[in-house]
């Protein structure tokens, strides 16, 4: 598998835990942008949360893949608790549907930093235990740190503790440009940096002075990322999304106009095509 771009469902739904059930139009977007998959935050599910099989035949019909799923926890424990295995191996179970794709794990926003070092180690070690029992099953679990102000995992310092603790046998690193740009960092060096690791990727758009921005229009060199990503040989998914006002006010449109924006300045990268020409 070659590099493939697709489209994250947050841009539709930024509440991880709001549930719904559109996904039919999702689909249809990102299929009309020129997306080739989907990574559905699991609320979004909607009628295809107890049916892998309806939802493989729904992607089938629009030509496009499952990238991955992507599955929140809060993890206020050392360990997972029950119910929170329980909902990660039914996921796990869900993703075997669909080979290659991944199970997203995001870093929850607390209510604040206290305790810092204590919360850390505690999700990242649930997400170890996630990620290997995903392995074990075929499917490749992978961490994505955000970055709001309250986040676990927001700066460099938070960083260098996650991959420290992170069990590269078993997990890998979704980085999101945005997050890494909006935590006070170069997403063009955190991603060089960490290329070995990298299973999925997160593009997103924010500017010197950490604003959303329409992909394109911020401070983040995407041809730059891209290239980086195919000389090192990644050969996965470019994941687009939006946190713009405008994406809250018409997502349709918003990815619509960032699928031409792939098409013209990044997928000439990963095809090898010479843009000079």
């Amino acid at each position: 598998m070659s590099i493939k771009f697709g489209c994250h469902t947050s841009t539709w739904e930024l509440d991880y835990d709001k549930e719904t059930d559109y996904l039919d139009n999702v689909m249809n977007t990102v299929k009309d942008a020129g997306f080739k998959g989907v990574d559905v935050q699991v609320a979004m599910l909607g009628r295809y949360q107890n049916n892998p099989e309806k939802l493989k035949r729904a992607l089938d019909e629009r030509g496009i893949y499952l990238a991955a799923l992507t599955v929140p926890f809060t993890w206020e424990n050392d360990e997972e608790t029950e119910k929170e295995k329980e909902r990660a191996d039914y996921y796990i179970d869900y993703l075997i549907n669909f080979p290659g794709a991944v199970m997203n794990l995001p870093s929850r926003v607390g209510p604040n930093r206290d305790n810092l070092l204590k919360r850390q180690k505690q999700i990242i070690a649930c997400a170890n235990a996630v990620g290997k029992r995903a392995y074990e099953k075929g499917v490749q679990a992978s961490f994505h740190p955000a970055s709001p102000k309250t986040s676990y995992f927001r700066t460099k310092q938070d960083y260098d503790v996650l991959f420290e603790l992170l069990d590269k046998t078993y997990m890998s690193y979704t980085p999101d440009a945005g997050h890494i740009k909006a935590g006070g960092m170069r997403p063009e060096e955190i991603i060089k940096e960490n290329l070995s690791i990298i299973k999925h990727v997160h593009f997103k758009d924010c500017s010197n002075n950490f604003e959303w921005k329409e992909m394109g229009t911020g401070d983040i060199d995407f041809p730059y990322i891209v290239q980086t990503l195919k000389d090192s040989g990644y050969q996965g998914w470019i994941m687009i999304e939006e946190e713009t006002e405008e994406a809250a006010e018409d997502p349709n449109q918003v990815i619509l106009n960032v699928g031409k924006y792939v098409e013209e300045k990044l997928r000439p990268i990963t095809d090898g095509v010479n843009q000079d020409n």
